[in-house]
C-alpha cells in the first residue's frame, strides 16, 4: 500500500522530483524481492508440508496460507526450512525500511523547510534551545558515549524483541505472534513515513548549522526555504570523535541520514512502540530496553538530532501509532490466523 500510494505521487510531483528515476528504481528492486522470496517461501511450504490423503484440495493448488498451516501443525524440527522462508521474508522488509527513510526525502525536499517554525517553538515552550544547550550541560564524553550508544541501538532494539518473540514462536512451530509483531513494527515505520513525505523538518542537526548558533542564541529564526534541497550538511556530534558509538552514529550519518523526518521523532516513536510490545509479548526484555530507550530519548535533542517538541511528539504518538497500526493489520492478520 505505501509502495503503490508514494508511485502515485511520484507520478504527480514527477516535474519537481529531483532524482525519480532512482526513486522508481528502487521500488521495482523492492517489488522483485518480495515476490521473489514470496514465491521461495511458497515452494518450500509445498515441497516440505506433507499433502492429507483426506482433504479434498488438490496440494498443487493449495494456498500458501494452507501450506503454512500444514507446516507449522509438523514438529519444529522437521519445519526450518518454513521457519527460515518465514525469518527471511521479515528481516528482508525490516532490512529494506532502511531504504525507504531517505526516499520521504526525495518528496519533502520539493517543500518549503518548516524548521523556522520549530525552533520558535521550542523558544516559546522552554525559554531556551534544549538542543543546542543539553550537550553544554553536560559536557563529559562517556555521558556523550552512553547517549550515541542508546541512539545507534535503534535497530538492534528492533532486532531484539523480534528474535525474542521468534524464539519464543520457534517452540510451538506457530509464528503468529512474530508475525504480528514484525508486521506491527513495519506497518508503524510507513506511517511515521507519511507523515515525513509531507511535514519538510530537518531538526537542529543541519537548520543550526545552516543558520549558525549566533543566529539561533540571539533568537533569529529565518525561513530557508528550499535550502535543503541540495544543502545536506549537518552539524559535530558532540563527544569524543574516537569513541566506539561516537564514530558508529558519525558514519550511520554520513550513509543514511537526510535532512528530513524530524517531527515526530521516530527513534523515539518506534522505540516506545518496541516497550509497548515487549510487555505485551516478552514483558522480562523491559528489564533489558528499557535503560537503552532512556538513553536514546536524551540522545535525540543532546547530539541536535530533534527539537524538544519533536521529542515530546514522538512519545506521545507512539500508542496512537500503534494503535493506528494494529487497526489497519486486523483484517490480514485475522484471516492468517484463520488460515
Amino acid at each position: 500500500m505505501y509502495c503503490a500510494a508514494t508511485s502515485v505521487l511520484m507520478v504527480i510531483m514527477m516535474p519537481r522530483l529531483v532524482e525519480p528515476e532512482r526513486m522508481a528504481l528502487m521500488r521495482i528492486a523492492w517489488l522483485a524481492m518480495t515476490l521473489a522470496l514470496a514465491a521461495l517461501s511458497h515452494y518450500l511450504t509445498s515441497k516440505f508440508a506433507p499433502s492429507r490423503s483426506n482433504s479434498p484440495l488438490d496440494p498443487g493448488r493449495s494456498t500458501l496460507g494452507e501450506l503454512s498451516a500444514r507446516a507449522c501443525s509438523l514438529d519444529p524440527s522437521r519445519t526450518l526450512h518454513f521457519q527460515l522462508s518465514t525469518f527471511l521474508r521479515t528481516a528482508a522488509q525490516l532490512a529494506w525500511l532502511i531504504l525507504w527513510y531517505p526516499d520521504t526525502y526525495e518528496f519533502n525536499r520539493c517543500f518549503p523547510n518548516l524548521d523556522h517554525h520549530f525552533a520558535q517553538f521550542d523558544l516559546s515552550l522552554f525559554g531556551c534551545q534544549p538542543s543546542l544547550l543539553f550537550s553544554q550541560l553536560v559536557p563529559s564524553t562517556a555521558w556523550a558515549e552512553a547517549f550515541c550508544m542508546g541512539y545507534w541501538c535503534y535497530f538492534p532494539m528492533i532486532a531484539l524483541l523480534s528474535v525474542v518473540v521468534l524464539c519464543k514462536d520457534w517452540r510451538s512451530g506457530d509464528f503468529t505472534t512474530f508475525k504480528r509483531v514484525t508486521a506491527t513494527i513495519i506497518t508503524a515505520f510507513f506511517l511515521y513515513y507519511c507523515i515525513y513525505i509531507f511535514l519538510p523538518v530537518a531538526g537542529p542537526q543541519y537548520y543550526f548549522h545552516a543558520v549558525g548558533v549566533d543566529e539561533i542564541v540571539q533568537g533569529h529564526f529565518p525561513h530557508l526555504g528550499l535550502y535543503f534541497s541540495d544543502h545536506t550538511d549537518l552539524v559535530t556530534l558532540p563527544g569524543d570523535p574516537d569513541g566506539l558509538f561516537h564514530r558508529l552514529v558519525d558514519n550511520a550519518h554520513a550513509t543514511g541520514e537526510r535532512p528530513t523526518a524530524a517531527f515526530p521523532s521516530s527513534h523515539i516513536g518506534i522505540s516506545t512502540i518496541l516497550l509497548l510490545l515487549a510487555r505485551r509479548h516478552a514483558p522480562w526484555l523491559i528489564i533489558v530496553l528499557l535503560p537503552i530507550w532512556a538513553l536514546l530519548c536524551c540522545a535525540t535533542v543532546y547530539i541536535q538530532a530533534h527539537y524538544l517538541v519533536d521529542a515530546i511528539a514522538g512519545l506521545i504518538s507512539a500508542p496512537l501509532i500503534l494503535y493506528l497500526a494494529e487497526w489497519m493489520l486486523r483484517p490480514f492478520l485475522s484471516r492468517q490466523s484463520r488460515c
